[in-house]
């Protein structure tokens, strides 16, 4: 694959690798040192422990010393959100045992993260439940929403609100600019600490059909962290139909100025062979 950046024009946006998604064909603790070898000096991850939201102190302590040993910057973490990737997508807004395995975790990953310098902390919505009344969902999201809130302020970080996209999450009630947008604003309104953010991922957004050239100059300034894959395929930048040199440069022009999370699939090649279109000297933080 060539490279889509042949110079810095419309790339300013500093750029992290998803090791939830990315070089997954290693353990875990492997990762963050795989990152770093193929240029990259950030990272991000969905909460690692699928199946509990309160792990060990040992494996929190041995994740942090594999990111500190790779010199990699966790700058993005997941609450957590039952089986990801898989069916869930998202606890917070499941009354029972889910929503109070998300409440379980919101000090364990807001404390990670401090321990890590890790500035955002996402949030995922939840999927709508059969035989339960969308506003008792609504009501116990919002909840769970300003207990996470409070928590990543505590620890001096944002709260990210994610849209994902009906065809692959078709029971997600997030699946518009819109939608996140109005969380956000409930959830600030709700706490009057104003650190809930948008997470303005260009994928989920481009399968929901949405005008991403609208939702950039309508969001961009709501906007706390960035992802992105193209479409379709959910590949790498290149792949699919997306201008990712255009969509970054409006971004940029729009003022947004964090971290945008390669968060795609490296398909039937090693991870490390997935970035191609991104030149070596883009991948390390400035």
């Amino acid at each position: 694959m060539a490279s889509l950046f042949r110079d810095k024009r419309g790339t300013d946006q500093r750029f992290d690798v998803n090791l939830s998604i990315l070089f997954t064909e290693l353990p875990l603790l492997e990762r963050p040192a795989a990152a770093a070898a193929a240029g990259f000096t950030a990272v991000e991850l969905w909460w690692p422990w699928v199946e509990t939201p309160t792990p060990p102190q040992a494996e929190l302590d041995a994740l942090k010393q594999a990111l500190d040993e790779a010199g990699t910057q966790l700058v993005g973490l997941n609450f957590y959100a039952g089986q990801l990737p898989g069916p869930d997508r998202g606890a917070l807004s499941v009354p029972g045992e889910e929503s109070d395995r998300f409440r379980a975790n919101i000090d364990v990953a807001a404390d990670f993260a401090a321990s890590v310098g890790c500035k955002a902390l996402n949030a995922l919505y939840g999927n709508r439940v059969e035989g339960v009344d969308p506003q008792v969902q609504d009501t116990l999201a919002l909840e769970n929403l300003v207990l996470a809130a409070r928590a990543a302020d505590r620890v001096g970080a944002i709260l990210l609100i994610e849209t994902l996209n009906k065809p692959e999450s078709p029971l997600y009630p997030l699946v518009s600019a819109p939608s996140a947008i109005e969380v956000v604003d409930k959830v600030n309104a709700a706490t009057g600490v104003g650190n809930a953010k948008f997470l303005l991922d260009l994928y989920h957004l481009s399968m929901n059909g949405e005008d991403l050239n609208e939702v950039i100059a309508a969001y961009a300034d709501r906007t706390g962290h960035v992802q992105i894959a193209d479409n379709p395929g959910r590949g790498a930048p290149g792949t699919g139909d997306l201008d990712f040199v255009d969509l970054l440069g409006r971004l940029r022009k729009a003022g947004y100025d964090g971290w945008t999370g390669l968060e795609y699939k490296a398909g039937d090649r090693p991870s490390a062979g997935s970035f191609e279109w991104l030149p070596q000297p883009l991948r390390a933080a400035n």
